[in-house]
């Protein structure tokens, strides 16, 4: 037998910076002497013994037994053995017993409930998104679009065609139907629920035991990656759900891998989230930091996922996290220091590697979450925004009457909206466990509550940061998401669904249109407040701009009372003609309202029009008219001429050049 593990992987494993270390742990399809099989390779230092047992040995013990190459790796070759042929690994215990464990570096899995791996070549596939690639190496996607659809694929339709109870579409059919749908609608991202294979349906996929292999609900891999191929051909991103904190304590799984504390923490003070029941990662062991470390880079070199959604950051990032009995770190606090230079050290990878970036699921208060690496931050490319999504779904359930008590909900926001690199979360998580849809969330008749729901649209996409929409909001989901049904898509059909559903995909096209709505990260001067005071009538004003002028610049008024309101006036910053691009009102009516020359909300001008009941409003905030150039004399012109190398010089040192080159600085 040939090892698969030379000294040098051998030390870049202990030192957790193999990073791609799943091409030597796991099954390989390979030939030696002539002949082909299978090599395996596992990491169990605590084992006394281990074989593999598989289908093709009828599942005895010791039939083929791995030889230990190294202190803690296992390896072997089975000759015969081939692509398709399920596995799993039985590790003797350093008492005597045995447990069959899957491979925690398959690239495959059997459909639950069955647990085996299976081996898989994930070579094969030919990738046709080599244009999508090249172009994402280019951009810097915080200067570009963001609008994600979440997704959890079991759920998102079904089909009915099949006799078994999921009725789950393969990852194929999947990726035609759901491309369609996101384009249709506008969406430039998808993000997908529990991808990487875990074995109960409920855990929506974060509780994963397979952390190399996508799901065998939908399909194969090769599936899997012409899910993603396809997807990058219509040009949509794909995101992926990826789940560093946990892990569960199914005997298959991870849970005392070889016998001993492994993959989790021996301290009985860290080893769980009692709140999940879930087992915490060690990271402090560099086998187990690579281990996480090879797996998100997995994704990105083979199955090309554009971007990471990292479950549970606070979790990680806090020691005392869901527990009433904690460790304090070498320094007494409670942040985690293990984890926090788990995702400096991956984060730098990752940028330093590809062009794919990660996103924060954090409700932590820490600060630098998305700072670079390289200026003390944690390097995160995004974080979710979840005190704009707690605070303004807080306030868009209060009675109207009761809204101008809580006005500062929604105008707090802003004083932290530039802190971070912020996407603004609407995900599953609100509209499950009791939470009601998110058209259930707002008071009043089912006309108030689409109304209120569009307007709470609106403000999401007026808002700074990314947006984020889970599947089955955009078209006024009546029921709460349940993961063994598929969403109401008949709804879509009716009227007043169908209207919310064309707000949506008209604020979608709006976003992408406007880049004083997606250029904005960071950059605080992008937001402007034209009355954030009017809480009696509880209605929101401001102005969303680039950092130089008001050119391309929208002004955004929401209404969130079901109250006409007559002779509204706004202050505004510039003279002309507004032109209204964008009302929640279906009636599709353009408006074009001159500013006149009379103060308002501080401004020199103002717009007077009638604001309708619960209606948002969207104008484009007329251009600056071009100067008239001066006639010029024969003695000017030439003056002009003698002058003009010196002015360009001075040009250069202008305010404005300078902001501009300030600003570009900040940018990653």
């Amino acid at each position: 037998m040939e090892k698969r593990l030379g000294e040098q992987d051998l030390y870049y494993f202990h030192n957790g910076t193999h990073y791609e270390i799943y091409e030597k742990f796991g099954a390989h399809l390979t030939e030696e002497d002539g002949v082909r099989g299978v090599h395996f390779a596992v990491w169990a230092p605590a084992a006394r013994g281990v074989s593999v047992v598989c289908n093709g040995n009828g599942w005895t013990a010791w039939s083929d037994t791995m030889t230990q190459t190294a202190p803690g790796i296992w390896e072997c070759f089975i000759p015969g053995m081939g692509e398709g042929d399920s596995y799993k690994y039985r590790i003797q215990r350093q008492d005597g017993s045995l447990v069959d464990k899957a491979d925690p570096y398959a690239f495959r899995a059997e459909l639950r409930p069955r647990t085996a791996s299976i081996v898989c070549d994930i070579e094969k596939f030919q990738w046709g998104d080599s244009d999508w690639r090249r172009q994402r190496e280019k951009e810097n996607f915080l200067e570009h679009p963001m609008a994600v659809y979440e997704v959890h694929l079991g759920s998102w339709k079904k089909d009915s065609r099949k006799n078994d109870y999921d009725q789950f579409m393969n990852y194929r059919e999947l990726a035609n139907d759901l491309a369609e749908y996101v384009r249709y609608m506008g969406y430039t991202h998808v993000e997908l629920m529990g991808i990487c294979e875990y074995p109960l349906d409920p855990s929506w996929g974060y509780q994963v035991t397979g952390y190399y292999a996508p799901t065998a609900r939908y399909g194969s891999p090769e599936d899997f990656q012409y899910f993603v191929d396809h997807l990058h051909q219509e040009g949509i991103g794909v995101i992926l759900d990826w789940v560093p904190a946990h892990f569960p304590r199914d005997e298959h799984g991870l849970a005392e891998f070889d016998g001993s504390k492994l993959y989790e923490y021996a301290d009985p003070l860290r080893a769980e989230y009692p709140e999940w029941g879930t087992l915490a990662f060690d990271l402090g062991k560099k086998e187990v930091s690579n281990f996480l470390i090879g797996s998100a880079l997995f994704w990105v070199n083979k199955y090309h996922i554009d971007a990471l959604r990292v479950d549970a950051v606070a979790a990680m990032l806090y020691n005392n996290f869901s527990r009433s009995q904690w460790r304090p770190n070498i320094y007494g606090g409670e942040l985690n220091l293990e984890s926090m230079e788990f995702f400096r050290h991956l984060n730098s990878q990752l940028r330093q590697r590809t062009s794919a970036f990660m996103i924060a699921e954090d409700s932590s208060a820490i600060e630098g979450v998305t700072r670079d690496v390289s200026e003390g931050g944690l390097g995160f490319g995004l974080k979710w925004n979840m005190g704009w999504m707690n605070d303004t779904l807080r306030y868009m359930a209060k009675d109207p009457i009761y809204k101008r008590y809580h006005h500062d909900l929604v105008t707090n926001v802003l004083m932290y909206a530039f802190t971070e690199r912020f996407i603004l979360p609407l995900s599953h998580d609100e509209v499950v466990y009791g939470k009601g849809s998110m058209l259930n969330k707002f008071p009043g008749n089912m006309m108030d509550k689409m109304g209120g729901l569009k307007t709470c649209y609106t403000m999401q996409i007026g808002f700074p940061g990314k947006k984020l929409l889970f599947m089955g909001q955009d078209f006024a989901q009546e029921n709460e998401w349940d993961v063994r049904k598929s969403i109401d898509w008949q709804l879509a059909d009716q009227e007043w669904h169908r209207d919310v559903m064309n707000c949506v995909r008209a604020l979608l096209a709006l976003y992408k249109r406007y880049p004083v709505l997606y250029d904005d990260t960071g950059d605080y001067t992008t937001f402007e407040w034209i009355n954030y005071k009017d809480a009696e009538r509880s209605i929101f004003s401001y102005i969303r701009r680039n950092p130089w002028n008001y050119n391309n610049a929208l002004v955004f008024i929401h209404n969130y009372t079901p109250v006409q309101r007559d002779g509204y006036v706004a202050g505004v910053p510039v003279p002309g003609t507004y032109k209204r691009v964008f009302t929640t009102y279906p009636d599709g009516d353009s408006l074009n309202i001159k500013a006149k020359k009379k103060e308002a909300d501080g401004r020199e001008y103002r717009l007077e029009f009638d604001l309708r009941p619960l209606e948002s409003v969207i104008l484009e905030i007329p251009a600056a008219p071009a100067k008239k150039p001066r006639k010029r004399t024969a003695k000017a012109s030439a003056a002009a001429k003698t002058t003009k190398t010196t002015k360009t010089a001075k040009d250069a040192q202008s305010p404005k050049a300078d902001a501009s080159k300030s600003a570009k600085a900040r940018r990653p």
